[in-house]
């Protein structure tokens, strides 16, 4: 049964706003939670970049059940893999076993501000590669140390290690990264419903128990034209494609870049306004795909409480109604 979750979006809301947003969303009866892992927002506009695992450490204590993923975080910049494999085994006790780690490659936007410059595509995923070995080595509780070809470990161990193993999700976008990554990871991300790309993940999980999980945006409002107006204002970063999105590095060059996006394109990609049908559609190709669980981004902060509030559960229903439906 195809999952349904809510995102944090932490490029748009601060982090007290967002801890309500994470029990409001459990109350509405979201399947889990993703926050995303910034340090600054894609367009100014959106205004916000909360720390992200503090913020999970807060969701953990605020809710009871739901399960929790970052979506992504980068492992290998701001962030030594050393660092990444202590917080994920402190928020999964915090979290009672109920977190995932999701991981990627990152973005300049959040990563060249520790000064080390921003690698190509090739570099980026030789460091992720290393950087989950080291995690999963130090998640065995054993001490570490290894000079490896892009991070040094220096006798690291993990004293606190949580009675449940923290799952590790990451981010393909093609069969080389699948067939990369596929044998070290438990669980797979992608932005787009690809179902070759699903088939290949499979064709490397045999066991079939490979969760697969993709996020889709929506503008919610009553009012369709303050819907588009809201969605063109913070999300027209989305159309630039992950080949511009991950090597823009401000918040100025997104604006730049997005000068020349219409409201009406926006409108194209992402489903805006009360019509729900119309975002039970925009979801329909990932679950269609063979994507397990689908986390769904409402844009906006001033509309999050009301749509967690009138749309969220009808939402729910229409989703759970239409997949279940599919997959007969």
């Amino acid at each position: 049964m195809t999952r349904f979750g809510y995102t944090l979006m932490t490029e748009q809301s601060g982090p007290r706003e967002l801890v309500g947003y994470a029990a409001a969303a459990e109350r509405a009866g979201f399947d889990f939670l993703v926050s995303s892992d910034h340090f600054s927002p894609w367009l100014q506009e959106q205004g916000h970049a909360p720390h992200a695992w503090t913020l999970l450490g807060a969701v953990a204590q605020a809710t009871e059940s739901i399960p929790l993923m970052t979506y992504v975080t980068c492992p290998t910049m701001r962030y030594h893999p050393v660092v990444v494999a202590q917080q994920a085994a402190t928020l999964q006790i915090l979290a009672g076993g109920r977190f995932t780690l999701g991981l990627g490659s990152g973005e300049s936007l959040n990563e060249h501000v520790v000064g080390a410059g921003w690698p190509g595509l090739a570099e980026r995923h030789e460091r992720l590669e290393e950087a989950i070995r080291i995690i999963r080595d130090l998640h065995s509780g054993r001490t570490v140390s290894r000079r490896g070809h892009w991070y040094r470990v220096d006798s690291a161990r993990i004293w606190d290690l949580p009675a449940q193993p923290v799952p590790i999700a990451v981010a393909v976008s093609g069969p080389r990264s699948v067939e990369r990554f596929a044998p070290l990871a438990d669980e797979m991300i992608s932005t787009e419903p690809d179902e070759d790309l699903v088939r290949s993940w499979h064709d490397a999980k045999p066991d079939g128990s490979a969760r697969i999980t993709g996020q889709v945006p929506l503008s919610w409002d009553a009012h369709r034209d303050k819907a588009v107006q809201r969605a063109h204002e913070q999300f027209r970063w989305s159309t630039g494609g992950w080949d511009v999105n991950s090597n823009l590095p401000t918040t100025d060059a997104f604006a730049a870049a997005t000068r020349l996006v219409r409201p009406e394109d926006v409108a194209d990609t992402i489903a805006c306004g009360p019509d729900l049908d119309s975002v039970v559609d925009s979801v329909r190709p990932y679950w269609e795909a063979g994507f397990t669980d689908i986390a769904l981004v409402q844009i906006g902060d001033e509309a999050q409480q009301r749509f967690l509030t009138e749309a969220a559960t009808p939402l729910l229903e229409k989703l759970r109604d239409a997949a279940s439906r599919g997959q007969k």
